[in-house]
């Protein structure tokens, strides 16, 4: 007879084997600036794309077997596709299209042998930055509303507390982008490598990402029909120009604001004279014959 194995035992290693595997790619991000939504992923490959377009105003991004994700993506253009015309264009939204992708990850990771090793975000820009959309789909079906911003893949914890000291609301291309790459560049921490994916695995050193190695694309609020497109070549270099020289002025500017605090201390303690172990000089209380006051 086949040994009896729990189902809790089951979806327990189905789960382990999944965010082991996920562990071990590298992490993405996608977070809202005034214009848009910006999607950013390590990706030196041309040919395999992590994000791209789903309908109008809505992008798909993620992170694993690219196989399995790949097939994601196209089940979800036609899913958006056939809503939209059967129905109308207005009726495809992220939420839809997020708790379809939920639906379909959750019966794959509840009957099959072997769950998808892929994370996912569906991302849709409004017409103001109240309206925008993100959210993050993991292998076994749940699904996250993220507010502002979101991390997904390997290390998505420690580069969304990266993320977060450098995400505030209103920011421009430039600052998105910028912030994107210093959550991206974070050295991990010790002990804590990505795997063959990781390129500071050490935990000492942060690694510098150039356009050759990234994957940018935006939602752009400001077009009217379709939204999205891709950020190559020499604009992505310029982008990648501006948001480091940005950062490395407000860096040199908080050092000198550093400096300047710390200034009057440096002058208030030379003027204070360091105290001393001699007795105090002066008249002794003595009375008028030498001898010692009572």
């Amino acid at each position: 007879m086949p040994f009896y194995v729990s189902p809790e035992q089951i979806m327990r290693d189905k789960a382990d084997y999944a965010a082991s595997r996920i562990a071990r790619i590298r992490p993405c991000v996608a977070l809202q600036y005034s214009g848009g939504i910006l999607m950013v992923a390590p990706n030196p490959s041309t040919s395999r794309h992590k994000i791209s377009e789903l309908y109008d105003r809505i992008a798909f991004a993620a992170g694993g077997r690219y196989n399995e994700y790949e097939a994601l993506r196209k089940a979800g253009v036609t899913y958006a596709d056939i809503t939209g015309y059967q129905f109308d264009r207005r009726d495809v939204t992220a939420l839809g299209l997020a708790n379809w992708y939920a639906q379909t990850l959750g019966g794959i990771f509840t009957d099959s042998t072997k769950p998808y090793e892929v994370e996912i975000v569906v991302a849709e820009v409004g017409l103001t930055p109240d309206n925008d959309q993100i959210y993050r789909i993991t292998f076994d079906g749940s699904v996250s509303d993220e507010p502002g911003f979101v991390a997904f893949g390997g290390q998505a914890d420690q580069v969304a507390a990266a993320l977060k000291e450098h995400f505030h609301d209103g920011m421009t291309l430039t600052e998105a982008l910028g912030a994107a790459l210093a959550a991206l560049s974070a050295p991990p921490a010790k002990g804590t490598g990505s795997g063959s994916g990781s390129s500071a695995g050490n935990g000492t050193q942060a690694t510098e990402l150039n356009a050759a190695q990234l994957e940018v694309a935006i939602l752009d609020r400001a077009r009217a029909h379709r939204t999205f497109r891709y950020l190559r070549g020499p604009r992505l270099e310029e982008l990648l120009a501006e948001s480091r020289a940005s950062a490395s002025a407000t860096a040199t500017a908080s050092a000198g604001d550093a400096d300047a605090d710390a200034a009057p201390a440096a002058q208030e303690a030379e003027a204070t004279p360091p105290p001393s172990d001699e007795p105090p000089t002066g008249p002794t209380s003595s009375g008028s014959d030498g001898s010692p006051r009572l």
